[in-house]
């Protein structure tokens, strides 16, 4: 059987896969995607439901159209919507938020992760990347010349590089020597996806509850995305999982919180306790993997800060490997890789620390938190602006990374 050369290969076929693929494709750069699963195949577990304004700006950067078909195939929430105790502390009606004849992208559009991924891959069809489905990469052997891959049916690639987009189990990091540094969180959070009653919609806001009164002061976050709604239930340390996730559980719990007609409604239930590691290095010793998305980093999803940040992880890998194909000596090929993997390590580093602030934030084990979020709302009818930093806390700050190498 004779072996396929590419100048890239990525693995995974997520949405930071299909991302590297599109991009590498567009930009004459010969590609393939290799995925362990079926081409429909579901994936298990929660998935992404928000995309950040930066990143339909990258995707639509990266395929004219796309970030603007991600942009109007979501919704807008206009309201959100913030409550202590059950007691409204703070509100914002962000008005109009219709964006189908706009030609500016949104700040955010909100849709679930199986629908980004399926208008990323009409893109990739579209642009035509070559996708090898149903092959799981089972080794690779890399050397500073490029990277030999066989996967577990026997068959057998080669490449300058790899990018590593396959997920937190990700194979293509424990071939290349590297591994995730970082704690697991102790709090436990369930994650209820619903589909929503088309014929009677509820109003398209997002509501946080601390302490919800009628969950026993657990907190509780309601998000709405295109066809259907997001639940984050946090559980106490004492509180019984499964009593909490199984069918019958979910149907005691979930009628406090939403409408009982969602009963009937529930997609998928699941709970976490969330990893927030960063890999050691995100470039092999011979410079010739990049990783990207979760094979890179682990986060709580609070911020939405996974698939954000895998989009960029993806762009800036191929902007490094750009140079380094160009490249007119082995120091300036290999200066490129660890250029394009330190940016994106620091990003990472960032954003789980960004997420661990919020976690930090509405977990409730620091007594002096706690004090801060009982004062603040407390004197929010008297100093409003508490009320917003009750409300973003458990999103972690906003503002980006710093010592960035490379603008975008």
């Amino acid at each position: 059987m004779s072996k396929k050369q590419y100048d890239v290969i990525v693995v995974g076929a997520g949405p930071v896969g299909l991302t590297a693929g599109l991009a590498l494709q567009n930009k004459g750069i010969s590609c393939a995607v290799i995925e362990a699963k079926a081409k429909d195949e579901p994936r298990p577990g929660s998935r992404a439901i928000f995309i950040h304004n930066a990143t339909m700006k990258l995707l639509e950067q990266t395929s004219a159209g796309l970030g603007f078909r991600l942009a109007r195939n979501g919704v807008i929430w206009p309201i959100k919507r913030t409550l202590y105790k059950g007691k409204e502390i703070y509100v914002r009606n962000y008005g109009v938020t219709d964006n189908t004849d706009s030609e500016k992208l949104p700040h955010f559009s909100s849709l679930h992760q199986h629908e980004i991924e399926k208008y990323i891959y009409e893109a990739c069809e579209q642009a035509g990347v070559d996708f090898v489905w149903e092959n799981p990469v089972d080794q690779l052997s890399i050397s500073d010349d490029g990277v030999n891959i066989t996967t577990a049916t026997g068959d057998e690639y080669s490449a300058n590089y790899v990018i590593g987009a396959d997920g937190a189990r990700s194979i293509v990091r424990k071939e290349a020597g590297l591994q995730f540094e970082g704690p697991r969180t102790k709090d436990t959070f369930l994650v209820l996806d619903l589909e929503e009653d088309e014929n009677d919609p509820l109003p398209i806001e997002r509501v946080f509850h601390y302490k919800h009164p009628a969950m026993g002061g657990r907190n509780v976050l309601k998000v709405p995305f295109k066809g259907g709604w997001r639940v984050d239930l946090q559980l106490f340390e004492e509180d019984d999982v499964d009593a909490y996730t199984c069918e019958e559980g979910v149907k005691q719990w979930l009628p406090k919180v939403m409408d009982e007609k969602y009963n009937d409604r529930i997609k998928w239930v699941s709970s976490y306790q969330f990893h927030q590691v960063v890999a050691n290095n995100f470039t092999d010793e011979s410079h010739r993997v990049l990783l990207a998305g979760e094979a890179a980093h682990l986060f709580a999803p609070f911020g939405a800060r996974g698939l954000n940040s895998g989009v960029p992880d993806a762009l800036i890998a191929i902007q490094g490997i750009e140079k380094a194909l160009a490249a007119d000596s082995e120091e300036a090929r290999r200066k490129a890789i660890a250029d394009a993997a330190k940016e994106r390590r620091i990003a990472a580093k960032w954003n789980r620390d960004a997420s661990t602030t919020a976690l930090k934030h509405i977990q409730g084990e620091s007594e002096e938190m706690n004090m801060k979020r009982d004062l603040a709302a407390s004197l929010v009818s008297v100093v409003p602006r508490l009320g917003r930093w009750l409300d973003e806390g458990p999103y972690g700050p906003k503002f980006g990374p710093p010592e960035l190498t490379t603008k975008y």
